[in-house]
């Protein structure tokens, strides 16, 4: 995380002050939620959906996604408050994880099991091993438990054995259970078929560079390293947006504009050059940061809210839970980088859109999302497979630890 430039005169400490408040209560209400509705206290861990009216389906698959982002979540929140019942849930999670997702035969999680915890689809998606990675390390500063992190060392080893790509460099999307070749890589039924992804890149990152805070060795640093000339090379575009998929020799797959991924990557590449401390990467992520931040804004509306993705000339008119997220701090992000309060002003116009449209109560989760009359999108869940309390309690926490350096 970069620090905060002197507060420009224009902007009153009141406004920040405000905000910071304002994600505390938030990260309070987003997480009572999960630990009200979501306990499956029958068969263990996590209902594996439960729908917009609160109701929990008992009987639903439970995803590997799913459990690694709870764990990862409520590791993160106690590392950030040290309240006691946030640890419990992570101690939850992490029991859970270990007991019915760990593959003992062949290494890494499966995609999901069903309700009672037995292995459903088994594949290897990097993806998910990269989000168990992730919350293995966070979870290790929880507990300081030296099994954790080897657990989470294991995972790195496993990723770079299986799926790093040696000709070409970078990562490969999925296996079968055994980690050989796999007909269908998609990680969803939207996804292209292809060898490589920037979302699968872009969580490796991620995983990698939490995993750097705990083990910080050389090897560790040039995969980071490594990935970052990936993105920058490969993945980001000349017009401030992102790729999303590649063949083997990163040739370019698609003509999509996913504005959530862009921003979201904005500040995260930006986290990985930090965590390793490359003054050179760290200037370039700086860079790229603000090229996407300004590119970005071609997909926000009137109302504050960021669009979901274009296709073409086809602008999706949704309004995802996420993507508000995480342009919240790539916002955020590029005003720490550049200064200019006009970023500071479209962090706090999301989130005054997300209070309007994608929070109705001030007690419950977030809704999916709003259609193009505004509506909450019918047929999606509060909590479920892709929907889990990952992306918006991490907005909140990282707007309260940014904000917290100046208070």
């Amino acid at each position: 995380m970069i620090r905060t430039k002197s507060l420009p005169e224009q902007i009153p400490g009141a406004i920040l002050e405000l905000y910071h408040k304002q994600m505390v209560e938030e990260l309070h209400s987003i997480l009572q939620y999960w630990m009200q509705h979501t306990i499956d206290a029958t068969n263990g861990g996590f209902y594996g959906k439960v729908d917009n009216n609160n109701m929990a389906d008992a009987h639903a698959p439970k995803g590997a996604v799913l459990n690694a982002r709870i764990l990862w979540t409520f590791s993160a929140a106690y590392n950030l408050t040290r309240q006691p019942g946030y640890l419990q849930v992570a101690n939850r999670a992490y029991q859970y994880i270990t007991e019915y997702f760990i593959d003992r035969k062949y290494g890494g999680t499966y995609w999901s099991v069903n309700y009672k915890g037995e292995p459903l689809e088994t594949k290897k998606q990097v993806y998910a091993q990269a989000f168990l990675l992730y919350a293995c390390s966070e979870y290790y500063l929880c507990t300081h438990n030296e099994a954790i992190k080897a657990n989470a060392q294991k995972l790195y080893r496993q990723i770079e054995k299986h799926s790093f790509d040696r000709q070409y460099t970078g990562y490969f999307e999925a296996f079968t259970r055994e980690w050989q070749p796999l007909a269908d890589l998609r990680l969803s039924d939207k996804d292209a078929n292809e060898k490589k992804s920037m979302n699968t890149h872009l969580h490796v990152l991620e995983a990698y560079s939490s995993l750097y805070k705990i083990w910080p060795t050389a090897e560790l640093k040039r995969s980071i390293t490594l990935l970052l000339h990936n993105f920058s090379e490969h993945i980001a575009g000349t017009n401030g947006h992102l790729h999303l998929f590649f063949d083997e020799c990163w040739r370019v797959k698609d003509d999509i504009i996913s504005y959530g991924h862009d921003i979201e990557a904005a500040w995260l590449m930006l986290e990985a050059a930090v965590a390793i401390g490359d003054n050179q990467l760290i200037d370039n992520c700086k860079f790229l940061a603000i090229n996407i931040a300004q590119a970005v804004q071609a997909g926000l509306d009137a109302d504050g809210g960021l669009w979901y993705e274009k296709q073409g000339d086809n602008l999706i008119k949704e309004k995802h839970w996420w993507p508000q997220a995480e342009a919240m701090v790539g916002f955020y992000n590029a005003w720490q980088i550049k200064g200019d309060t006009h970023y500071l002003n479209l962090s706090l116009r999301v989130w005054q859109f997300i209070q309007a449209y994608i929070k109705i109560n001030t007690q419950d989760e977030w809704y999916w999302g709003i259609d193009d009359n505004g509506q909450p999108m019918q047929g999606k869940d509060k909590a479920g497979f892709w929907k889990c309390p990952y992306h918006n309690s991490r907005a909140c926490m990282e707007i309260i630890k940014r904000i917290g350096i100046n208070l």
